[in-house]
């Protein structure tokens, strides 16, 4: 298999445990403390794998030209707003629907990319992505009901939360595959150096919000630094593994490939809580599987 393919895995089950221990964190930190941790604690292991990574492949530290700066300084405005949106997103009634719809994030990719950013899929291409989102949603039991989705309504500002933070994280990962582009270099250390970048300014700014905001909350994450560190280690490796394959693939396909995050965290759920696995869900994370399939054997 391809190389992206390997980080892309790695990247979905890194991020669906890491997940398992964010909800663990958010009943001790709230929302913008809980975002923080994962680069706080990320931040060291980054540069230690930047170090590293310069020394395996025996290259220098590129220089950060403008077009590096541009795309990577906005890719962590617009990574932030996602995460916000998903977290505004809990706050309705109809967050089931708002935060699944945020996992359109996939699609969201194929489209901007595809109009912004020259980067079209094949026909299979589209196909894949289609089928994996309808996969999700189906597994994720959304139920819409379109009576109560009336502007002004909870229900539709849950959706504008839930599609602001899929469209958010969708413009991040386009943003960083230019990001490592611009630097011109051995993509293993440009997707790297990207890494770094964009964790050490999100440790700024998520640090300096949470102190504003409630300071007592970064006695929080000392506090409880085990759980802190176990998502902060998990959360760099799940990056590590989204920077890299979306330096050496198109956006759209590693998304369409990283849906079997869900797959994943669904398995982890049932196996932890022992409930039984409905025919409709099945169904769906056949549909999740077959995109996998179909984007990696006709694509």
């Amino acid at each position: 298999m391809e190389i992206w393919i390997y980080f892309t895995l790695l990247a979905a089950t890194m991020q669906a445990v890491r997940t398992a221990g964010q909800k663990q964190l958010s009943g001790k930190l709230n929302a913008m403390a809980t975002t923080a941790v994962r680069y706080v604690y990320a931040l060291p292991f980054a540069w230690v794998y930047l170090g590293w990574m310069l020394d395996f492949r025996e290259v220098e530290v590129p220089k950060l030209n403008n077009d590096f700066l541009t795309y990577a300084l906005i890719a962590c405005v617009t990574q932030i707003i996602g995460t916000v949106c998903l977290v505004a997103a809990f706050r309705y009634k109809n967050f089931a629907v708002a935060t699944s719809l945020a996992k359109t994030e996939a699609i969201q990719v194929a489209v901007v990319g595809a109009l912004l950013f020259a980067a079209p899929l094949s026909f299979m291409g589209w196909f894949s992505v289609i089928v994996g989102v309808v996969g999700v949603f189906i597994v994720s039991k959304v139920k819409f009901n379109f009576r109560n989705m009336m502007v002004g309504s909870d229900a539709m500002t849950g959706l504008s939360f839930g599609l602001g933070a899929g469209l958010g994280l969708a413009i991040t990962t386009l943003l960083i595959r230019e990001s490592s582009l611009a630097l011109n270099t051995d993509l293993m250390v440009s997707a790297a150096v990207t890494l770094v970048f964009m964790i050490t300014v999100q440790t700024v700014l998520s640090l300096v919000y949470v102190y504003f905001q409630d300071k007592s909350q970064l006695g929080l994450m000392l506090k409880h630094w085990r759980l802190c560190l176990f998502v902060g280690v998990t959360s760099v490796l799940g990056s590590i593994g989204w920077f890299t394959g979306a330096s050496f693939q198109t956006a759209a396909y590693v998304k369409a490939l990283g849906q079997v995050e869900f797959f994943i965290t669904l398995a982890l759920t049932y196996r932890l809580f022992k409930e039984k696995i409905t025919t409709i869900e099945y169904f769906g994370m056949f549909l999740i599987i077959l995109s996998v399939v179909i984007l990696l054997l006709w694509t």
